[in-house]
């Protein structure tokens, strides 16, 4: 079996609902995204996924990440991993893209970076990372993690630059499936909300 790579973003947080950059401010879940993880992981016990029980699975250590994690009944099976760390935004940490455009008109994280934050190529370096975790043995993993990164490592399992996360938008509480298409890599499904709709 190839490996392929579920994708799970943490549920909804103040931050994500106003549009703020959440890099490694420890917010909590809202009741919103604890009541998503939990649709989330129910999901995720039933057919077609059984619970995935060969697959690994890993968590940035982040709150909200983790925590969306153990709601979705994952939480003993996860081991924690820095490499899922969301983007460090630096000075642009909490702000919005319309407040970050005010002082840099035309920014784009993908293209032009962050100031005292990571760089676009300590993301890439990441992002590598994981992908290379994913296709060092045949077994399919799941991550819960956050939205740029999550973008980030779905760029680079394509072989793209990371400037090609800007044209795949990814909600919070979304399931997504990286896998293989003739030999290739590819993208099965994305920014998956079927659990959250049904739902609801």
């Amino acid at each position: 079996m190839a490996p392929r790579i579920l994708l799970a973003r943490h549920g909804q947080t103040e931050w994500s609902l106003s549009g703020k950059h959440t890099g490694r401010t420890d917010v909590p879940l809202l009741e919103e995204g604890r009541r998503g993880a939990k649709l989330l992981g129910e999901r995720l016990h039933r057919a077609p996924f059984d619970g995935l029980p060969g697959a690994e699975v890993r968590t940035s250590p982040l709150t909200r990440a983790r925590a969306t994690c153990e709601l979705a009944g994952f939480g003993e099976r996860a081991t924690d991993w820095d490499a899922l760390l969301e983007w460090d935004y630096g000075a642009y940490e909490g702000m919005t893209p319309a407040e970050i455009q005010d002082i840099r008109p035309g920014w784009l994280i993908w293209r032009d970076g962050v100031p005292e934050g990571e760089t676009l190529t300590e993301v890439t370096a990441r992002a590598d990372e994981v992908v290379d975790w994913v296709r060092s043995a045949d077994r399919d993993v799941l991550v819960f993690a956050h939205g740029h990164i999550l973008r980030s490592i779905a760029a680079r399992w394509l072989g793209r630059p990371l400037d090609f996360a800007a044209r795949i938008r990814l909600n919070p509480t979304s399931l997504s499936i990286l896998g293989w298409a003739y030999g290739e890599p590819a993208i099965e499904s994305w920014n998956d909300l079927g659990h959250l709709h049904l739902a609801g």
